[in-house]
């Protein structure tokens, strides 16, 4: 099977063998994939070495069902011995734990498997548990997504003990998971000893204290770790107290890059401790601090810091920061500095008339590309105003997978 071909033929023998009638959605995935196998060999192009089969349940424009457990079974028949296809996305389906044990086998026996999307299902700790079970035998895996499934802490502890095991993915999300704190703080001791991480999202955990023990264990780690590179945090009830605490410690981190605070309760305190890391010129190069409420001294602190002292930022996102003009203009001055400083994101914030001239100064001189920022200038009357652009972070700085960007389906747009 080195070809869509053979991958359809299998798939039609499984279902056979099985008795079962084929999927709509999967043979309509894979002929299309054949097809365009085709239309490369008419243009006499090289045919591609590996496949990556996209089964989102959203994508409207090729079904209007939804993947169950039974196909889950007949994937798994169908890619168990595959070595041409490379990567699985299962997001939004009906997936259960059910279909969970059919995935979890598929970790144990693949061998050419590095991306598994089960995003948005509705797997709980039991079949968490027995994905982290596939996940100690697995050495091919690079990616795994499970946000969006309620699995719950105890889900989270039997991901964090696989992590203990598992030396070969780098990158993990169980964001929007209900996380515990036990389960956060599991999570980052391992993080203490694991080396092959380079990704980790657990946005959005179910927290009921107020001390910011979490944050405290997440920045003792990163003064130790060397290996993550992507950190997200969003909605973990930070404060200006855990913002000084991970300052404290990123001063000494040789690997982060993508730090992202976004959601929180950082206000212009904690942006005056996150200022200090830029100070340092650490390796850090995207910084999300959006829906924070730094305001305009917050905007000042970050803004000084890398006008004066950080040459290796490209990207800051403090969007819904109640920043006024005073703040962003700031923020404008910055980048006209720094040519380092390529991307901002502003949009959610006062746009007083000030700072509507400065960033459309910045666009029409081509300091500003239109695609590295949120919002576009236009003039009424004569006077300046900004629209946002519909484009996002996500699209285009959020940590892309191996074999690069996630399809776009009809619920991304």
């Amino acid at each position: 099977m080195s070809d869509p071909a053979g991958v359809l033929s299998r798939y039609e023998d499984v279902c056979e063998e099985l008795e079962v009638k084929p999927s709509p959605f999967i043979m309509k995935v894979l002929d299309k994939q054949r097809e365009d196998q085709i239309v490369r060999e008419l243009q006499y192009l090289d045919p591609r070495e590996e496949m990556h089969l996209q089964l989102p349940g959203n994508n409207y424009l090729l079904t209007d069902t939804r993947l169950i457990d039974d196909d889950a079974f007949h994937l798994y028949k169908t890619l168990v011995n595959n070595t041409y296809v490379v990567s699985l996305d299962l997001r939004y389906n009906e997936l259960t734990d059910n279909g969970a044990i059919h995935m979890s086998k598929l970790l144990e026996e693949t061998c050419a498997l590095k991306f598994l999307s089960l995003m948005s299902n509705s797997l709980t700790s039991e079949g968490i548990n027995l994905i982290a079970k596939g996940l100690q035998i697995n050495d091919t895996l690079l990616t795994l997504k499970l946000n969006g499934n309620k699995f719950g802490g105890k889900g989270g502890m039997a991901l964090a003990g696989a992590l203990q095991v598992n030396k070969c993915l780098e990158d993990l999300d169980i964001g929007d998971s209900d996380q515990d704190t036990q389960s956060m703080i599991a999570f980052a001791t391992v993080l203490n000893f694991n080396a092959t991480l380079k990704a980790f999202c657990i946005n959005r955990p179910l927290l009921f204290s107020y001390q910011e023990e979490t944050t405290v264990h997440y920045a003792k780690m990163l003064q130790v770790n060397s290996t993550l590179t992507e950190l997200h945090l969003q909605k973990c009830d930070i404060r200006d107290f855990g913002a000084e605490r991970l300052a404290e410690t990123l001063v000494e981190n040789v690997a982060l890059k993508y730090l992202d605070l976004a959601c929180n309760r950082i206000a212009r305190d904690g942006a005056k401790s996150i200022s200090k890391i830029l100070r340092q010129n650490t390796p850090l190069e995207v910084l999300d601090l959006s829906s924070n409420r730094i305001e305009d001294d917050g905007a000042m602190f970050l803004s000084d810091a890398i006008a004066n002292a950080n040459t290796h930022l490209t990207t800051l996102v403090i969007g819904h920061n109640s920043i006024n003009g005073t703040g962003l203009c700031a923020v404008a001055k910055a980048m006209e500095m720094k040519g380092n400083f390529k991307s901002v994101f502003i949009w959610g914030n006062n746009l007083e008339e000030d700072a509507c001239v400065a960033f459309n100064d910045l666009v029409k001189s081509g300091r500003l590309d239109p695609k590295l920022t949120d919002v576009n200038p236009y003039t009424v009357d004569g006077r300046v105003y900004l629209s946002e652009l519909n484009h996002g972070l996500r699209r285009h700085y959020y940590w892309t997978p191996f074999f690069g960007p996630d399809v776009e389906t009809e619920e991304d747009k």
